[in-house]
């Protein structure tokens, strides 16, 4: 049977995307960057930082080009110890969607019609 290419999906690698706590304040996304690059190719790193300080949150996400090379550095890197702190290494669970209608969150004042006097 004949491989299919499409410029759109490459259908023999499958990305993954990887979820790092306990990360030092000081880590950038270069340092991710340079820690998976070992077990493969990173499509992307990032670390989450405060949107008003700016300052490092101690978390962070990698996007692996393939699953396999992804599993094989949460094998490797979680519980290790990278710059004095003990990596917590996963797979990042897909972000939960939130509503407005959780009681404390406002909301529900009307349609905006006003006064009809």
């Amino acid at each position: 049977m004949a491989e299919i290419i499409s410029p759109f999906f490459n259908f023999n690698k499958i990305k993954m995307n990887i979820y790092i706590s306990n990360l030092s304040y000081g880590a950038t996304d270069a340092d991710l960057t340079e820690l998976f690059a070992g077990f493969g190719e990173v499509t992307s790193a990032k670390v989450i930082t405060d949107k008003f300080s700016g300052r490092s949150r101690g978390f962070g996400f990698v996007e692996m080009a393939d699953d396999n090379e992804g599993q094989k550095a949460i094998d490797q890197l979680n519980g290790a110890e990278y710059d004095g702190r003990n990596l917590v290494v996963n797979v990042a669970k897909p972000r939960e969607r939130r509503n407005n209608f959780d009681g404390n969150r406002g909301g529900g004042y009307g349609g905006g019609y006003g006064s009809r006097r």
